[in-house]
């Protein structure tokens, strides 16, 4: 039974040897190295410590995947918005993990008041991440051409997004408006 929960420090080991197979492997990231586990702790930390959720898929103890939300843009009108990142275990795909992990971000992230969550998908060609971010209520918004070099050869980013909660079918509380530093209520 695929279980969903809050990573904890003891899951690190597994999600850097997730990532680094994306990173080896595949355009899911354009990074070209390998962080290592005290860089993946560290990302994590960070993610944590701006207040976004950072989770897990487990089977028992494996863990199968992981997913966190991070801010989309640094300035302050964005602060609305999230981009989610989600990576699965090889091994694991096509089980249903990499729904259950963005469905599961789209509600938390909801809940913590958010407006927007962005998909920056790695490959134009990664026809099963287009095709999750689609059943998953996403939408393709965007397309940069050619924007990252890697395994020899340009590589396309996929923007897609969906609305979260109300999006921006309501305005935001009036209190929210003078302070363009404030992160949204949880």
């Amino acid at each position: 039974m695929i279980a969903l929960r809050p990573s904890v420090e003891a899951d690190i080991p597994a999600i850097a040897a997730i990532y680094d197979r994306a990173v080896l492997t595949g355009l899911a990231s354009f990074e070209v190295d390998p962080p290592g586990v005290a860089e993946m702790a560290r990302r994590r930390a960070a993610v944590l410590a701006a207040g976004y959720p950072h989770i897990v898929a487990v089977e028992g103890d494996e863990c199968l995947g992981y997913a966190y939300a991070s801010a989309y843009r640094t300035r302050p009108a964005y602060r609305f918005t999230v981009e989610n990142s989600v990576y699965v275990a090889e091994a694991a795909r096509g089980r249903g993990v990499g729904r259950l992990l963005i469905e599961r971000l789209v509600s938390d992230c909801t809940a913590l008041g958010y407006r927007q969550m962005i998909a920056v998908i790695g490959d134009s060609g990664n026809a099963a991440s287009i095709g999750l971010h689609a059943a998953c209520g996403f939408v393709e918004v965007g397309r940069m051409t050619a924007i990252g070099f890697k395994f020899g050869r340009w590589v396309d980013s996929v923007l897609m997004q969906r609305p979260l909660g109300e999006g921006q079918g309501t305005p935001l509380p009036v209190e929210a408006a003078p302070d363009l530093h404030r992160r949204p209520a949880g």
